[in-house]
This record gives structure tokens, sequence and C-alpha cells, in this order.
């Protein structure tokens, strides 16, 4: 919310228990299982149900002794012992959320390092003006509003429509493993077939680890892993209430699925695509009943990226989409209702911001000082980097597919591109692509030349004439969809709101201005939509 806690929040945690630890968990937001809350003095006893009442008379009694916060709190009494502390927090607090962005971690720092160590009122009095002073900037307003885009995507998942019980995943692949471990620790039975064994075993580990990262206790793990079943005949199909196509994006090979999987789907089940790009009048050939097939587009990473668009077309049948909806919030995901066009939103939206990368890139401008740029608007990664994580041959695919069925200028992308995907230079997964990775990092240069001046209004503003296409088109019913969607589905910089309110804060008409410049200096493919001229 652009805001550090208040009503007392920041001084009570500080003196409770080691400052530094405080301090942390503050700055970053993450959680801590019980045992850590208990090891660092949040709570007093961590006991079983049927000790509680025990318990509650030792508090009673005084037999609970009480926590200090050690002795670092001691030493962290003095001013200059803080100052030092706190030149660390800004410096690992500003890798995160650079200050000139998020100014509520360093009204945080600031307020420790002036107060934490003195008696009285005074740094729960300097919190009040200073929670006061946070939730007047923009950033905070803005956030506020990201606040509520989630409340409202997630009241699309409350409908009537009766809960998934049984999911069954096509292909173990990257995304459909991740998706049948999902759904899995997200409380689902769920079948997974492929018929490569290595794959299926590769799909339980990954879900191991990933019980591991949630601190699930070992015996919710093993819940979690009992409800992930390998398939190696596709049984599953017959009492699934879902079943999630999930193979490569290629037409026919999703047809032929479809052809397999339809016969022995259930009265009532639901068949849905993992497909990207491709439009579900094409996937729909080889079905037929039409109607009960929708798309389901998850992103990756399944376990971090929030947001799922649920994919219909003129064919689909109302009941299957709330059904899908529903499931999306059954598995603690938000919803983008979009209609089936190439591209579907966000990577109709992504495609021109990372294509208009790979152009300036070609043009000899460093593939740092492009990232640089994109982050300093506030994207959580530059397109270079973002474009490696993606995978090449996965941004070729979709560029390729975009420039073919859309009516736009979007650019060919560069030769040297598509001989790196033919060499087998995938970005991060294998290890080499735009960037050498090592280590799961990109390995870049400190020492480059700048960017153009331009470089910010040519990688942002081609996303903002995308969404605005997609608006136009009916692709996305409203702004605040179009807004929700890609700050769940690309990271776009939550501190502005979201791509359609930035365009209302700078000025529709400046964004239609600058973008006339840009076709001028660059090409047509800056052309801007008309929907910036229209009344909506």
């Amino acid at each position: 919310l652009g805001l550090h806690p208040g009503l007392g929040g920041t001084e009570r945690l500080t003196r409770l228990i080691d400052p530094i630890e405080a301090m942390t968990l503050m700055l970053t937001g993450k959680t801590i299982p019980h045992g850590k809350a208990r090891k660092l003095g949040m709570v007093d006893e961590v006991v079983e149900e049927r000790h509680v009442e025990a318990a509650a008379r030792a508090m009673l009694s005084g037999d609970i002794s009480e926590h200090d916060n050690g002795l670092r709190g001691r030493v962290l009494s003095s001013k200059p012992a803080r100052q030092l502390e706190a030149r660390q927090m800004r410096s690992k607090s500003a890798e995160k959320a650079p200050p000139e962005h998020y100014p509520a971690p360093e009204a945080l720092i600031k307020l420790w390092e002036d107060f934490g160590g003195a008696p009285g009122p005074e740094m729960r009095e300097a919190e009040v003006a200073s929670f006061a002073r946070l939730m007047m900037t923009d950033t905070s307003r803005n956030l506020v509003r990201v606040f509520h885009l989630r409340n409202q995507l997630k009241g699309l998942t409350r409908t009537s429509a009766e809960p998934v019980q049984r999911v069954h995943v096509v292909g173990a692949g990257e995304m459909g493993a991740d998706i049948a471990g999902w759904c899995a620790l997200r409380g689902l039975s769920v079948t997974l077939f492929d018929p490569e064994a290595d794959k299926l075993a590769q799909a339980v580990k990954k879900l191991a680890g990933l019980c591991e990262k949630k601190h699930r206790t070992e015996a919710e793990r093993r819940d979690v892993l009992d409800r992930l079943v390998p398939d190696f005949s596709n049984q599953g199909i017959a009492k699934a209430d879902l079943v999630i196509e999930a193979v490569p994006e290629k037409t026919e090979l999703k047809q032929k699925v479809y052809e397999e999987v339809e016969p022995q789907l259930k009265e009532g089940a639901i068949l849905a695509t993992n497909t990207s790009s491709i439009p579900l009048e094409t996937l729909r050939e080889k079905v037929s009943d039409a109607s009960r097939l929708i798309g389901l587009h998850f992103f990756n990473p399944v376990a971090m990226m929030p947001l799922v668009e649920v994919v219909s077309h003129d064919q689909a049948s109302e009941a299957v989409l709330n059904r899908a909806r529903g499931f999306v919030g059954q598995i603690d995901r938000l919803p983008a209702p979009v209609a089936t066009a190439p591209g579907f939103l966000v990577n109709r939206a992504l495609t021109p911001y990372l294509v208009e990368a790979m152009v300036m890139f070609d043009e000899g401008v460093p593939a740092e000082a492009i990232d640089q740029a994109a982050e300093r608007f506030g994207m959580p990664m530059g397109p270079i980097e973002l474009a490696d994580q993606v995978g090449l041959d996965i941004c070729l695919s979709v560029a390729d597919m975009l420039r073919e069925r859309l009516d736009s200028a979007l650019p060919p992308v560069p030769d040297w591109l598509r001989e790196k995907v033919e060499k087998g230079d995938l970005g991060k997964k294998t290890g080499q692509g735009l960037y050498r990775w090592s280590k799961g990092e990109a390995e870049k240069k400190d020492k480059h030349d700048p960017a153009p001046e331009d470089t910010e209004d040519r990688l942002i503003l081609p996303l903002l004439n995308a969404c605005m296409a997609c608006l136009r088109e009916g692709v996305i019913e409203e702004e605040a969809l179009v807004d929700g969607a890609m700050i769940f589905g690309t990271g776009f910089a939550p501190f502005r709101g979201g791509p359609m309110h930035y365009a209302r804060h700078r000025g529709e008409d400046e964004i239609q201005s600058t973008l006339e410049q840009l076709q001028k200096g660059y090409g047509d493919r800056f052309k801007p939509d008309p929907g910036w001229s229209e009344d909506r």
C-alpha cells in the first residue's frame, strides 16, 4: 500500500524483538513460520490446541518469562550504531524498492534511525506524522488502487458454479508440471500425463521443493504429494472436472490432444488450453463441442505469477467460463477475462515492448542500458533480461504469430535472434541468450554506454498503445481490468497504478503526440491507436 506499519507497530516491534530482525520483517514484508516467531520473541508460546488452557493459566500466573530485544537491541540504543545499520538497510532496500518510486522503506528506516533508542513516545508520535505523509504520496494512492484492482479481479472468482475437485493435466513440461503442482498444493486432486517418465518424476521433485519453500510440514508435504498422481496412460481424463492441455505451442499437436481427450470427457467437464497466443477459433476446429473449450493461460513461474487469463470465444458456454473463473479463485489466482485474439492481452501488449528492445539492441544500444531504462521507469526487470527469462524461442514464436495475424507494423525480429534460437541459445534455460547466465543470474557489465534519451518512451509507449488497441477491439472490457492484468501478469510498475492509469495521469493527448513524434523518427510501428482519440 506504499505505507509502513502504523498504530505504533514500528516502535513496538523494534522494542519487542531484535531490532534488525524487526526491521527486516517490516522492510521485506516476509512471513515467518511459528517456530521462528517463538524464537524471535514475537509470540510468547506456541502450543498444541489441547494445551491452550494450561498455557493461558501459566501466562496469567507469571510463569512465562518475558522477552527482551537482546544484546543487539541494547547496542543499537545508540544513534551512531543505528546509523551504521541504517546505511546497510538503505542499500539493500534500494535494490528492490528504489526510494524515488517507493518512499515507505526509506521513511521506516529514518524513523528507526532517529528514534529507535529513545524512551517514551517520540518514535510513535513520529510514526503518525510519517504515516500521514506517505498516505498523500502518488505512490501510496496508486498502490491502494492496485489493492482494489486485486479485489476486483478476486470478485470475478465468486460464482455459484460447482467447484472443481479433480484436474487432469496433459503435458509435464515446465508449464504443465508447474500447473499440476500448484493445483495439488492448493488442495485439488491432480493427475498428470506425459509419455516421458522422467518428466513426471521431475514434476514430483519440483512440487516437493515448492512445499519446502511454502513452509509445509512433513505431514502436509506428504498430503500434497499424494494429491499429484503421475498418469502414464491418460486415465485421469475420465474422472476429471477440468482437463488442462499444456503441450508445446503447435496447433496440430494441440488439436491431436483434443481429438484424443474429448471422447473421454465426462459430462460437464471443461476442456482448457494453456496456449499463450493461438486463437481459440483455430484450436476448436478439431473439437466437436466447442462450448466446453476455453483458455486458461498461466504465466511462468506459476507459483509466483498471480494472473490467469480466462479466454473466451463466441461458442464458449457462459456456465463453463463461470466455473473456470471459480476454479482460478480455488487455486488462489486472479482471473483476467479476455476474448480470443492473437496474443490475448498480456502477450499482445508485452511483445512490442520486447521487440523494440531487440531493435534497439540491434542498433548498438547496450543490453544493460536498455534494461536500466526500463527499471528506472519501474519495471521489475528490463526487457532484455525478461526475454531471456521467458525464452527467446517463445518470444520469437509469439512475435512471428502477431506479425502474421495482426494488422500492425510490428517490426521483424533481427536475423541474429533467429540464428540464436536455431543454435539453441534460448536464454536462462540454456545458460546463454542475450546475456550469459550463471547460477540463475544474468551476467551484466558494470560499465557501458548510456541509452538514448528517448529509450523509455520507445519501450513503454508501444506497450500502452497495444493495451489501448485491446480495449478498442474488445479483447478486454475495461481499463481497470487492463491495469490489473498487466500489473499481476507482467509486473508493470505497480506504483504507477497500471498502464492505462499511467496514460491518464501523464495525459492521453501527450501520449498520442509522443507516439506521433516517434512514428516520424522510427516508423509506423509507433502509429497511435485510434482509441486514443475516441471518447470512452
